[in-house]
């Protein structure tokens, strides 16, 4: 039989639709006309991958999976994990010059010990691990903290590489030495040098699976939240949405991050602007 090739698998109109309404109703990702393009590229390798010869049988296969490991596959290959450690670097300078050194200290005015931040699609694990640093660097030699980052993800595949949290050479290239030799531990692995996160930043992390469009089993106040490159996947009323549910998450005075490509302009919504994508619960 002849090789199925990427090039050679054809995506209608009809079919592109039905993965549209699929995906959109699933997780709320919308896949206007301009990306048709692109799903039918990308999915075509999982077709190739799964022996499918059409896309009708693929779709078929996903909706009978009922673990959502199907579905899980077919939004990893239609999003793009691009990540990396300190990335948007504003944000981690905001984080310990502003906003940690004011509200540490309130906190412990209050005698609350308790640091609370969420990394709203987390990808490979850079971002919260990032935060955790960012965290314990800041709480250094200041007494006990109860200090937690929630990272969530829709991608089970990139939660697993997260909670593994070994990276390469490269990957961890925008750590400063003197925090990549406190909190990455260097291994070799079949020849190759590695870097492991270390216990301390296992601890302050707690991986979960999570649709960001269904029920969140997570309780406040948080002090902050990262949601930065997921708003881009949704329309208008489903990022207005959202932005409701952080706020009612967030403490008083806490900040929303978001990417540097998303605004919340033309959405309707109660955080004060306090500089291209940090806004304030105030």
């Amino acid at each position: 039989m002849k090789t199925l090739q990427v090039k050679d698998v054809v995506l209608s109109e009809s079919e592109f639709r039905k993965i549209s309404d699929l995906v959109y109703n699933h997780c709320g990702i919308n896949l206007h006309d301009g990306k048709k393009e692109l799903v039918r590229a990308r999915l075509a390798k999982r077709l190739r991958q799964g022996n499918f010869r059409t896309f009708p049988q693929y779709i078929k296969h996903v909706m009978k999976d009922n673990t959502g490991t199907e579905f899980s596959l077919l939004i990893d290959s239609i999003s793009t994990n691009l990540t990396s450690f300190f990335r948007e670097g504003q944000h981690f300078e905001f984080l310990r010059e502003k906003f940690l050194p004011q509200v540490l200290e309130r906190k412990r005015k209050n005698r609350d010990f308790r640091m609370r931040a969420w990394s709203a699609g987390c990808s490979s694990g850079e971002e919260p691990y990032s935060i955790a640093i960012t965290l314990l660097e800041a709480i250094a030699g200041q007494g006990r903290w109860d200090v937690k980052v929630l990272a969530t993800d829709i991608s089970m595949s990139m939660l697993e590489t997260a909670r593994t949290g070994i990276y390469n050479k490269e990957r961890i290239g925008p750590v400063p030495l003197l925090q990549r030799n406190k909190y990455l531990m260097l291994r070799h692995q079949q020849g190759q040098k590695i870097f492991e996160v270390s216990n301390s930043l296992r601890d302050a992390v707690i991986f979960k699976y999570l649709n960001l469009q269904q029920n969140w089993p997570i309780t406040g106040p948080l002090d902050f939240i990262f949601c930065r490159n997921v708003m881009i996947y949704f329309d208008k009323s489903t990022q207005q949405h959202l932005i409701g549910r952080f706020w009612d998450l967030l403490d008083s005075g806490g900040i929303l991050f978001t990417g540097h490509s998303e605004s919340l302009t033309g959405i309707k919504h109660k955080f004060s602007y306090i500089q291209p994508t940090i806004y304030m619960k105030a």
